[in-house]
């Protein structure tokens, strides 16, 4: 099977179940942004040094898969997709990120002010990542006030993605003692 099905050439994309919209819908534009968000991630993980930094995106990915197939499922057919054996987003998810966020605040990582981005390409990489979070946070958000989506985990889990995000890139450049200059 070839990737160029020809399908949407007319302007259209498929969603799960043979379901087809406009690739211009804020559902594509949502997932979309998860999508840039996994490839910044993949960014994040090739130039990491850290298993630590590694490993928690990699969860991290994982977990954006799970997002992304979810928003790809219009809401009448999420009990079809949940029966198919495929996951959506719990606070489950929620609760891991909390706890980097916890694991990396122990460390004496914590919000002091804006950082300029740049210190190191990895922590440049994650800030990277984290600024594509917060667009996709906003296209779903969209989505939620639209009533698009109903399950209100997807926008806690990306908002508190950003935070982590941000304390890992601080975390990187703590661990290499390149430290951000504080911007006042």
């Amino acid at each position: 099977m070839s990737i160029a099905t020809k399908t949407g050439d007319q302007g259209t994309t498929g969603l799960m179940y043979n379901r087809r919209v406009s690739k211009t819908s804020p559902r594509v534009e949502a997932y979309g942004s998860v999508d840039e968000l996994n490839t910044a991630l993949g960014l994040v993980r090739a130039t990491s040094t850290s298993d630590f930094v590694g490993g928690h995106v990699l969860t991290i990915q994982k977990d954006l898969v799970v997002l992304m197939g979810e928003l790809a499922t219009l809401e009448e057919d999420l009990p079809r997709y949940v029966r198919g054996g495929f996951s959506v987003l719990t606070p489950d998810y929620t609760q891991k990120l909390d706890g980097l966020v916890a694991e990396i605040e122990s460390q004496n990582v914590s919000f002091k002010g804006w950082a300029t981005p740049g210190a190191s390409l990895n922590s440049a990489a994650l800030d990277l990542a984290r600024t594509a979070c917060r667009r996709a946070e906003r296209r779903v958000a969209f989505l939620q006030e639209s009533g698009t989506i109903n399950n209100q985990q997807i926008l806690v889990y990306l908002n508190r993605l950003s935070d982590a995000l941000w304390l890992l890139a601080r975390w990187v450049e703590t661990a290499l003692n390149k430290g951000t200059s504080p911007i006042t």
